[in-house]
């Protein structure tokens, strides 16, 4: 496809993109919808009328919202409509947006002069663990080779309930977190800020879609249907507090401190040509979580790190989504089981993404293996765990035929310890 805006080859944000999220200006801080569009930003408040299909037209309110939630909540055929409708409005062949300069001038902004915000508003959050390569190597670290994995893994995708309230935009700082440390084994616990903290490569999608009604689970064969778009995600975890913490109950402090995302939602249909087979899973699940398509991605991620002072950041994790062991629609189609009622704008996590080899690995605590193997950055300091005032930077990036699909940054600093004293 071609649009009459100009962006070079490698850009992350071409016609076939069309990621959305929401933005204010210093003109003007009403947080509102954008899509961005090579280094521009259709404001969609000020095309709203122009969304003149059959199931947007008695609906273009949706656009002129401050959230993407009521448009989220429409059905999937909706999203379809207004993609299609965007990427027609900006195609070099229609002459409706690019030969109003009127209209342009008020409906594009500079990515540069928009201060990005929270895409939705988060009414719950779900952190799963769904790479097997992170699974086993913390199961090996912790127990043994032989007992990597829990007996419960390979039957459903293990997931904790995060918290909302703390899912920050990329760029918000985080601040490193006191807690209960477990100093010497077999001692009381000592009272604190984090020693070892840590960050957490993972990819994530907001639910969509019509919410299902409380006891009525999410069919895994159409759940896809309720999979709105994804974005890259920094889970900050505060590994010696959840040592001390997560029996009997899993995470809980160490991980609601702060969780990074990128400020664009990348939608399934960008993604498509993107699919890759599923992960081979053994045993085969029980039949609420079988679902013959793929619904995996070559997204290829990267984690840079860059220390205060320096301009260089080093690159210390090059992994693929394509290793998640447990896809999307499984992880939906089990969450909601129960009957657990879905709604939009319900943000679902990964877990930490880790590849085959050490280069792979998603986290700290697997790149230093416990903090026995330090690494080394590119302005020679070394690191076992993060260090107050590193910088963390997470993409995502899927290529084909000259075609880049990206996500914008992910990006936080983490921030020295308050001073309890």
């Amino acid at each position: 496809m071609k649009s009459f805006v100009e962006y070079t080859k490698n850009c992350q944000f071409p016609i076939e993109n069309l990621p959305y999220g929401v933005f204010s200006t210093a003109s003007d801080d009403t947080h509102r919808i954008g899509v961005a569009i090579g280094d521009l930003i259709l404001d969609l408040k000020e095309i709203a009328h122009l969304f003149d299909g059959p199931l947007l037209k008695t609906n273009q309110h949706v656009f002129k919202e401050t959230t993407l939630n009521s448009f989220m909540s429409m059905p999937h055929n909706a999203w379809k409509e207004a993609r299609e409708t965007l990427q027609k409005l900006l195609s070099v062949d229609c002459p409706t947006l690019q030969n109003n300069a009127a209209l342009r001038s008020k409906a594009f902004v500079a990515q540069s002069h928009a201060t990005m915000h929270l895409p939705a508003r988060i009414g719950d959050y779900t952190d799963f663990y769904s790479s097997i390569h992170h699974a086993t190597n913390v199961g090996i670290m912790f127990r043994s080779k032989e007992n990597a994995l829990m007996p419960n893994w390979k039957f459903l995708p293990v997931g904790y309930h995060g918290r909302a309230s703390s899912v920050v935009i990329s760029g918000t700082p985080i601040r490193r977190p006191h807690g209960q440390i477990l100093a010497i084994e077999g001692a009381d616990p000592v009272f604190g800020p984090c020693k070892l903290m840590d960050f957490e490569l993972e990819v994530a999608f907001f639910v969509g879609g019509p919410a299902n009604k409380l006891g009525e689970p999410i069919d895994v064969k159409t759940a896809h249907e309720r999979i709105f778009g994804f974005v890259v995600m920094n889970d900050w975890s505060a590994r010696d507090i959840q040592k001390y913490e997560y029996v009997p109950l899993g995470p809980f402090t160490a991980k609601n401190l702060g969780t990074s995302i990128s400020p664009w939602v990348v939608t399934t249909f960008a993604l498509e040509p993107f699919k890759v087979p599923n992960f081979e899973q053994s045993p085969q699940p029980f039949p609420y979580l079988r679902h013959e398509d793929a619904f995996n991605f070559d997204i290829k991620l990267e984690v840079q790190l860059m220390p205060k002072g320096t301009t260089t950041p080093t690159t210390i994790c090059q992994s693929n989504y394509k290793y998640l062991y447990w896809t999307a629609k499984q992880q939906l189609a089990h969450h909601s089981i129960t009957g657990c009622n879905m709604n939009a704008g319900d943000l679902l996590a990964s877990g930490t993404i880790s590849g085959e080899t050490p280069d792979s690995f998603g986290s700290m605590l697997e790149l230093s293996w416990k903090g026995t193997k330090p690494m080394t950055l590119s302005d020679g300091s070394q690191r076992k765990f993060l260090q107050d005032n590193d910088t963390v930077i997470m993409r995502g990036s899927c290529e084909r035929n000259g075609c880049v699909i990206g996500f914008g940054d992910c990006v936080g600093t983490l921030l020295p310890a308050l001073n309890m004293n």
